[in-house]
């Protein structure tokens, strides 16, 4: 049976989330470069990059820039984003990157991250991080903020979109939130989808990097740069680097 990462990034993902756009990548990689405070030039991993949008961002601020996704579907829609052909685009998977680097830095967005049901299959993934960022490279891992998530979560919802209506119903299960997406179309068997996402808080980031080399330095709410509050916050922003080399 394939996990559910491998059954929903595909082509109704597209439809879902298609309100996803360029600009509000662009605003976001503006705050992410003056944390990463690197030149341009540097390289930069965007890991779990989905429709490339701020691969993309990263690309016109100069940085050479590398998008990996296990989706081919997203990655199809990367290199139409990448009309020129600046960036790197690979398939894998994030617990064993296909990459070697140095990477100057690693982004991980937009809560791609914690797909695993295991601890240590997540924590590989900081593992592999350490790996193949250049001694002192940053990175950064936006993650939603789990406490914020379980005190606000909207139980359902739904929308239409071209005549498909699009039921999402929204729960906090086993130390997850766990989505479950039915697409209904008229005279076509409905579309199911899950998606989930392990709820973990800074100080679970904190144990899960020991031993990979990378420093948590910062946490931040938000990409306006306000500091993390684990009651209030939407997200949690971690900033940080790889040890350098003794």
């Amino acid at each position: 049976m394939a996990a559910w990462y491998e059954e929903s990034f595909g082509e109704d993902y597209l439809l879902v989330y298609k309100h996803r756009d360029l600009h509000g990548a662009q605003a976001e990689v503006k705050r992410m470069i003056d944390w990463l405070k690197l030149p341009a030039g540097s390289r930069i991993l965007d890991l779990c990059c989905g429709m490339g949008r701020h691969s993309v961002a990263l690309a016109d601020e100069g940085y050479q820039v590398t998008g990996l996704d296990l989706s081919k579907v997203l990655l199809a829609e990367a290199h139409k984003l990448d009309d020129s052909g600046r960036i790197t685009w690979v398939e894998g998977d994030m617990r064993k990157l296909p990459v070697d680097g140095p990477f100057d830095a690693v982004v991980n967005l937009f809560t791609s991250f914690g797909y695993f049901e295991e601890e240590q299959e997540n924590a590989r993934v900081l593992g592999e991080i350490g790996r193949v960022l250049a001694p002192g490279g940053k990175f950064i891992i936006d993650f939603l903020n789990a406490r914020y998530v379980e005190n606000n979560l909207v139980p359902h919802s739904e929308r239409r979109d071209n005549g498909i209506l699009i039921d999402e119903k929204r729960a906090v299960e086993d130390g997850f939130v766990r989505k479950r997406i039915t697409l209904s179309e008229p005279g076509q068997p409905d579309r199911k989808y899950l998606e989930q996402v392990r709820l973990f808080g800074l100080e679970d980031f904190r144990r899960m990097a020991l031993g990979t080399g990378l420093t948590i330095e910062a946490a931040y709410g938000h990409y306006d740069g306000t500091p993390y509050d684990p009651e209030t916050s939407l997200r949690l922003i971690m900033t940080g680097s790889k040890r350098e080399e003794a």
